[in-house]
């Protein structure tokens, strides 16, 4: 059982750069692959990326690869997910989860796959 918590939104400028940060409670944070969301206005939720429950293995979106790095410190309960060069098009609630560290990254691109979510940061890139 985890309860996740993210920060780190705000309003940025395109070609800036932002980390988010998800904050999740409980003793079996490395038993959790990490995922991070996004939603749009009037959009459906869309993934971002995924990093397993020891950080060894990551997959990202094709519309983040290369800009985004999702990264866990296991030690602080914390997954990251730095943002660089933004877009407009990047505008968002961000939304971190977790799902069973037991399955691959076949499981990662689902929303449904995942067990818990956090509350949502919002992320506006203006042009």
């Amino acid at each position: 059982q985890v309860q996740l918590v993210e920060s780190g939104g705000g309003l940025v400028q395109a070609g800036d750069s932002l980390r988010l940060s998800c904050a999740a409670s409980g003793r079996t944070f490395e038993a959790y692959a990490m995922g991070w969301f996004r939603q749009a206005p009037g959009k459906e939720r869309e993934f971002v990326a995924d990093i397993s429950g020891n950080g060894g293995t990551t997959i990202y979106a094709d519309s983040v690869k290369g800009r985004f790095t999702i990264s866990r410190d296991n030690d602080e309960n914390t997954a990251y997910l730095r943002m660089n060069s933004l877009k407009p098009e990047d505008t968002a609630v961000y939304y971190c989860a977790a799902r069973s560290a037991l399955y691959g990254t076949e499981w990662s691109r689902a929303p449904a796959n995942y067990d818990y979510w956090g509350q949502g940061t919002q992320v506006t890139v203006s042009s």
